[in-house]
Order: C-alpha cells, then sequence, then structure tokens
C-alpha cells in the first residue's frame, strides 16, 4: 500500500517536466528567430556602408590602375633617362680614349632622342642643350685632351640642371597619386569603423548564440564528446547512463558499434600490414618498407655522425635463365638468394627486393670498406650457391653488387650512387662488388681485416 500513491504522480511529473521543455524549447527557437532577423537587418545594413565605402576605394583604386600609374610610370622613365644621360656625360670626361668618348656621346645621342624626353618641353630643351654641350667637348677632345679640364666647370653647372629636372620629375610624378590615394585612405578609415561596428554585431550575436546552443546543447553531448575523445580500440567500450533523448542513445549505440568496428579494424590492418609490408615471393622486406625504415636509420645514423651504407644487388643473366628455365625456376632462385641474404647478413642490416631480380640494402653503423668485406662474402656464397628445381635439375647465378657511402647524403642519392656503382659492376664483367666513388678505387681491402660485427 506504501508503493501506490508514488505512482500516479510520476507520469504527472514527467508531463510537468516535458511541458516545461517544450516551452523552454519554442523559447529558444523564438530567441533564435528573433535574434536572427534583428542580426540579418543590422548586419544587412552595415554590409550596405561597407559596399559603398568600397565602391569608393574601387573608384579611387581604378584612377590610380588606369590614369596615374601610367603617368607616373612616364616620370619614372624620363628621369630615368635625365639621369642616364647625366652619368654619360660624367663618363666623357672620366674616360681616356676618344673611342669611349664617342661611345658614350653616341649614347647622348639616343637618349636626347627618346619618346619620353621629346615630350616633356623642359625636359627635351635640358636635353638638347647637354647633347649640344657634351657634342662641342668631344669634338675638341678630340684634338686636344686638355680642353676637358676647362669645360668641366661648365659640365658641372649644367649636370646640377639635370639632377634638378630629375628631382622635379620624381616629385612630379609622386604627387599625381596623393589625390587618389587621399581618397581612398579616407574611404578605407571610414570602412574600418564600419567593419569594426559589424564585428561588434556579429561578436553580439556569437555570445548569445552560444550561450542558447551551450544550454540547449552542449551540455546533452559533453559525455559523447569525452567517450569520442577517448574512443580507441584498445580501451574498453564506452559506457554511458541512461539518456531520455531518443537521438542522444542512437549516438551512443552507434559509439558502441563503432567501438567494435574499431577493433575489428585494427585487427585487419595488423595483419594487412604485415602482409603489405612483405614481398609475396621472397619474403622479404619489399620497397616501401625499405625506403621508410632505411631513411629513418640513415637520419639516426647522420644525426649521431655514424657511418652507414647502402647497396644495391642484381642477379647476372636472371632473363637468360628465365627462358632457359622457365619463369619457376627464377623464382626457385629469387628465393634461395633470398635465404641466403637471411643467412649471411646481420640482424641490424635491412634487405628488401627492390624490383624484379634487384636487391637493396642497408647496412648501419659500418662504412663501404667494412661492408665490402660483408658483400663479398654474400658474392662468394651466391657463386657457389647450386639452387634445385621441381624437375631435379639445378641452377647457378652470380650476383653483382655495387656499394654507396649514405653517411652525407638522402637516401634516394645514396641508392642512386649504388645503383651506379652495380652498373659498373655489370660492365666490368659481373660477379663482383664495386663502391661507387673515390673508396671503390682507392682503397684495397685485406682480407685478414674483418671487423667481428660483420658476422
Amino acid at each position: 500500500m506504501s508503493a501506490v500513491p508514488p505512482i500516479p504522480e510520476r507520469p504527472r511529473d514527467e508531463g510537468r517536466l516535458a511541458t516545461m521543455w517544450q516551452l523552454k524549447a519554442v523559447h529558444a527557437g523564438r530567441a533564435f528567430g528573433v535574434l536572427a532577423a534583428i542580426f540579418l537587418l543590422a548586419f544587412g545594413a552595415a554590409v550596405v556602408l561597407l559596399a559603398l565605402d568600397q565602391q569608393r576605394v574601387i573608384d579611387a583604386t581604378g584612377r590610380l590602375q588606369e590614369q596615374t600609374v601610367p603617368e607616373i610610370i612616364r616620370f619614372q622613365r624620363l628621369a630615368r633617362n635625365l639621369e642616364q644621360l647625366r652619368q654619360e656625360g660624367e663618363r666623357i670626361f672620366a674616360v681616356s680614349s676618344h673611342a669611349s668618348r664617342q661611345q658614350s656621346m653616341f649614347v647622348v645621342t639616343l637618349i636626347a632622342s627618346h619618346p619620353s624626353i621629346l615630350e616633356h618641353s623642359g625636359a627635351a630643351q635640358l636635353a638638347r642643350e647637354t647633347e649640344q654641350f657634351l657634342g662641342d667637348v668631344v669634338r675638341q677632345a678630340s684634338s686636344d685632351d686638355r680642353r676637358l679640364a676647362t669645360r668641366y666647370d661648365e659640365w658641372q653647372r649644367l649636370a646640377a640642371r639635370l639632377g634638378l629636372q630629375v628631382d622635379d620629375i620624381s616629385v612630379q610624378g609622386i604627387n599625381l597619386a596623393t589625390n587618389d590615394l587621399n581618397v581612398a585612405t579616407s574611404a578605407m578609415k571610414l570602412a574600418r569603423q564600419k567593419l569594426m561596428m559589424a564585428l561588434l554585431l556579429v561578436g553580439a550575436f556569437l555570445l548569445v548564440f552560444m550561450v542558447l546552443v551551450r544550454r540547449h546543447l552542449v551540455y546533452p553531448l559533453q559525455r559523447i564528446n569525452d567517450a569520442l575523445s577517448t574512443l580507441s580500440a584498445d580501451r574498453p567500450a564506452p559506457v554511458f547512463p541512461q539518456s531520455t533523448m531518443l537521438e542522444i542513445q542512437a549516438v551512443e549505440d552507434s559509439l558502441r558499434e563503432h567501438h567494435a568496428l574499431l577493433i575489428q579494424n585494427e585487427e585487419t590492418r595488423q595483419a594487412l600490414e604485415k602482409l603489405a609490408n612483405k614481398d609475396g615471393l621472397t619474403g622479404l622486406t619489399n620497397r616501401r618498407h625499405f625506403m621508410q625504415s632505411a631513411e629513418v636509420e640513415l637520419q639516426r645514423a647522420q644525426r649521431y655522425r655514424r657511418p652507414v651504407t647502402v647497396a644495391m644487388a642484381d642477379l647476372d643473366f636472371f632473363k637468360r635463365l628465365n627462358d632457359t628455365y622457365g619463369h619457376a625456376a627464377g623464382d626457385a632462385v629469387l628465393c634461395a638468394f633470398a635465404d641466403l641474404v637471411r643467412d649471411t647478413l646481420r640482424q641490424s642490416d635491412l634487405v628488401c627486393r627492390y624490383g624484379g631480380e634487384e636487391f637493396a640494402f642497408l647496412f648501419p653503423e659500418i662504412g663501404p670498406a667494412e661492408t665490402k668485406i660483408l658483400a663479398e662474402r654474400l658474392r662468394t656464397r651466391c657463386a657457389e650457391m647450386a639452387v634445385p628445381l621441381p624437375d631435379g635439375r639445378s641452377v647457378q647465378a652470380t650476383v653483382s653488387i655495387g656499394l654507396a657511402d649514405a653517411s652525407e647524403c638522402p637516401i634516394e642519392i645514396a641508392l642512386k650512387h649504388a645503383d651506379e656503382a652495380l652498373y659498373e659492376a655489370k660492365n666490368l664483367g659481373r660477379n663482383r662488388v664495386m663502391v661507387a666513388g673515390p673508396a671503390g678505387r682507392e682503397r684495397e681491402i685485406d682480407p685478414e681485416t674483418r671487423n667481428a660485427r660483420l658476422f
């Protein structure tokens, strides 16, 4: 009997809470609508005012680009020509040979007749005076070089006039843009003030909007956000308290399903990664994984200034072997060579099937000289190896190896050098080891000096 009274009160309370929530939701919707309407009206007015100021700036910059800038360029060209005219005049007084004076006088004549000078009356008059004066000086100097000194004071006064003319023309060019720039500047200042007002309006709208969103949306989703931030395949499935919102329940159920998929995908990824990093025939590392691992090892060696060597190896006459015995025999030789590599090299060495019958190696902590000993050992064992074929026959194969120092260059460059050494070994008759660069030509390896870390 004591449990009976609460039973009818519970749905009444739930109905009251649902009604309150509906009222709040309606109130929030109206608030969003009113706020959006006010914001659109105010922001629209601000945009119109900004558009008017922008048009003023566009008009001013249009005039500046279409009218003023070409004028400024014309004045700059004129000033540059006058300055060059003055420099050529100085050169006439500075040089000692008549041929050089004639050459400078030719340039003076060209400049004085330039269209940019002829279009400006003051500059044209001054250029003609300069041309006439310098022409007289050159003619006088052709018979007596001492006449130059007597005319140099006159030239100084004429050069000063040229300099003043250059300054005046430069100032005129600068003044052309003043009005347009002032108009654009005032419009930009006014636009900046209106933009600040628009930003304040946007800020106020965003503030009210964020308060409403946080109250009605953020709090219910915070649990889901926390679960998403820690969702991982190596963590247990997220546990949520019972939610009264169907939408939240649906999202929570989706998170649980997603966690199960993460675990399944992680298991699949690990399996695929093992397959993706291996060559399907030889079981060696494939080229992509080798380049990634070699890059990391090379950076470590270069950072700590440790020796490191790379190598490229290629089975000799492999195409002939395929053509003679069939591709199955070629596959058997590749697998046998891969087993020989695993048995011969150190555990710290990196090796991959680079492509076809070509293999790439990285030898950390040893230089080319020590690596050549190890490569010779691999080459010798390969030459002595008899590979049994499915039909009962056996074949032998040799290998050519190119080595290169990788302690001071990127992995791609080092492999290129090793590949060049490999081709050199091929050209010299195959079944040999060559070292790229001076190390391969100048250093002979004593078979007695074998480092213990090679074995």
